[in-house]
Parts: C-alpha cells; sequence; structure tokens
C-alpha cells in the first residue's frame, strides 16, 4: 500500500536573473509566508520541495495517500493569504498575477519509475 501519493509539476519563470534571485529568496526559510506553509499542510500535503534550472522550476509534492489532488488545490485557494501569495509570486513568473497555483504549476507525467 502507498504511504504517500507524489505530484511533480513545472512552472516557467521570467528570463530576468534579478528575478530569479528574488524569487529564490522569497521561498527562504526566513522570508516564505508561514500561512502558505500552514495552508498546506492542511489540505494534505506532507513535503514539498522546489528545483530550479534556468528559468524552469520543478517541484515534487508528496501528500496523504487519499490525496484528490483537484479537491485539495480548490481548498488551498480559500486559505488565509493564498491568493495574496499567487499575486505576489506572479511577478516572477510567466503567469498572471490572478492565476491560482492550480493553474500555473503544470502536473507533469510520469514516464519511468526504477523499481
Amino acid at each position: 500500500m502507498e504511504q504517500v501519493k507524489r505530484y511533480c509539476k513545472a512552472l516557467k519563470l521570467e528570463d530576468d536573473p534579478q528575478l530569479i534571485e528574488m524569487y529564490k529568496k522569497v521561498h527562504s526559510p526566513e522570508s516564505f509566508w508561514p500561512e502558505i506553509a500552514q495552508g498546506m499542510k492542511e489540505v494534505g500535503i506532507l513535503d514539498m520541495e522546489i528545483y530550479l534550472l534556468g528559468t524552469q522550476l520543478f517541484m515534487i509534492m508528496d501528500t496523504v495517500p487519499d490525496f484528490d489532488h483537484g479537491k485539495a488545490m480548490a481548498e488551498l485557494a480559500k486559505k488565509p493569504r493564498q491568493s495574496e501569495w499567487e499575486a505576489f509570486v506572479s511577478r516572477f513568473q510567466k503567469t498572471s498575477a490572478d492565476a491560482t497555483a492550480d493553474e500555473k504549476w503544470q502536473l507533469m507525467e510520469r514516464i519511468f519509475k526504477l523499481d
């Protein structure tokens, strides 16, 4: 039986080294908004990592086994400060200021797994 569900997502940043450095800074432990982390935990996200290569972001999101992605993302969008956070980080991302996290981060298809 699965202990967690894993989702991998991708998003592009603006091609601006200064904005990319700022984006990295707002995701540092001392700058990341605690309400956002709390909201993620409340909807069943157990762990999340974001990696960067050039302007490409890659997210690994581990969730509870019964996680319903669509339902959880809709619930997350209603959490305290979530829409404010999405508008705030949108200036770094190739997206619009009113896009939700679910609209920005595109789910990736797993094509290989080493067993």
